[in-house]
């Protein structure tokens, strides 16, 4: 007989500087995965805006700022514009794969390679190969890392371009952390891409929903997301669909799931 479900403990950090409004201090409170029913209550956190960073669900908890909001893509009923159904076509013989949550040099290369173009000195600079290994493979839930590659040839796997560590969680898909080869000009759209896909896989898997982190109207640095219509925001009152006004159509994604 399993032991019963315990109601977790929550716990709140100390005020730090905002990384993304300028001027402000975030706050955040979060609980502990572990245990038989992690996958679960990672489940039920995520419907109410929680996110996941190795075994702890967190969500903002901000004195006198609800700035970030939790979105989510209705991948069932998601049809990709033009801009995005070219991209499906310009990137359709990418590779990919959905792996096990184990880290790869080759992936913390990339990922290397990745901070250094779009997040120079930002706060996973710093990150060794030990830090990136505790990232993918630190999991109490269902988690994979998709690797999207060129095409294989002669027999050997093509060059990585961009990987996703990806949860699969009952009512979609939660894309944790994404990142890639942004100075391949050749591959360019390529975070938006590993987005479509997700919603692809998401709707092909029967799961209704892709979550995308959280938004903030007005940032620049998220804009990218509203470009993924019908996407809901977590409001008092449940999920809702909205229609930013900020939607900043040029703007490039940057990771999307890290935030």
């Amino acid at each position: 007989m399993s032991a019963p479900f315990r109601f977790p403990r929550f716990f709140v950090t100390s005020p730090s500087p905002c990384p993304y409004l300028p001027g402000r201090s975030e706050r955040k409170v979060f609980t502990e995965l572990a245990g038989p029913h992690a996958s679960e209550l990672n489940d039920a956190l995520g419907r109410i805006g929680f996110r996941r960073s190795q075994g702890v669900a967190y969500r903002p908890s901000c004195q006198d700022c609800q700035a970030c909001v939790s979105v989510r893509v209705a991948a069932g009923r998601f049809s990709p514009n033009a801009t995005q159904r070219k991209l499906l076509r310009r990137h359709g013989d990418i590779e990919i794969s959905v792996c096990k949550p184990w880290s790869t040099e080759e992936q913390f290369d990339l990922l290397q390679r990745y901070l250094t173009a779009r997040h120079p000195g930002g706060g996973m600079a710093d990150m060794d190969e030990m830090d990136y290994a505790d990232m993918v493979e630190h999991t109490p839930v269902d988690s994979y890392v998709i690797e999207y590659r060129e095409p294989s040839q002669g027999g050997l796997s093509g060059k990585l371009l961009g990987a996703c560590l990806t949860d699969f969680q009952g009512d979609g898909l939660s894309m944790i952390y994404s990142f890639f080869d942004a100075a391949n000009e050749a591959r360019r759209g390529l975070g938006t891409f590993i987005i479509l896909d997700h919603i692809r896989r998401a709707a092909d898997m029967g799961r209704p929903y892709v979550y995308l982190g959280y938004w903030i109207e007005g940032s620049e640095r998220m804009a990218y997301k509203a470009r993924f219509q019908p996407i809901e925001k977590l409001t008092a009152s449940g999920w809702h669909e909205f229609q930013p006004i900020f939607t900043a159509p040029d703007a490039r994604p940057e990771t999307g799931q890290g935030d």
